[in-house]
């Protein structure tokens, strides 16, 4: 079975307020903070920090930034892979998603 990418808006689709509202929650900020880390990860709640939420609403927090076109969702068999649409949203947002990690970063420190 080949891989299959989950429905997600086209680049010239994706509005800021429907970013800034999938990004205003603090558990899709945190996934967030995951995804600009790497390229591209796996569906699993104990590499994202976040096994301590039920499986079913970390999928809708996934859901809510994929439609939103944060994120891109790909299918293989019975894993998901989750990557951040980087480029798309520094196109679409210049700067915004720097903005977004050097506020992460300082409320870490």
């Amino acid at each position: 079975m080949p891989d299959e990418w989950l429905p997600q808006p086209a680049t010239e689709d994706i509005r800021l307020v429907r970013v800034l509202h999938a990004l205003g929650d603090p558990v899709r900020l945190q996934l967030l903070s995951v995804y600009l880390k790497g390229q591209e990860f796996a569906c699993d709640l104990g590499g994202l920090g976040l096994d301590h939420l039920h499986k079913s609403t970390v999928s809708h927090h996934m859901k809510v930034l994929r439609e939103a076109g944060v994120t891109s969702t790909r299918v293989s068999g019975r894993n998901r892979f989750v990557q951040l649409r980087r480029a798309d949203l520094d196109k679409r947002f210049p700067g915004l998603l720097d903005a977004l990690l050097r506020g992460l970063e300082g409320e870490a420190s």
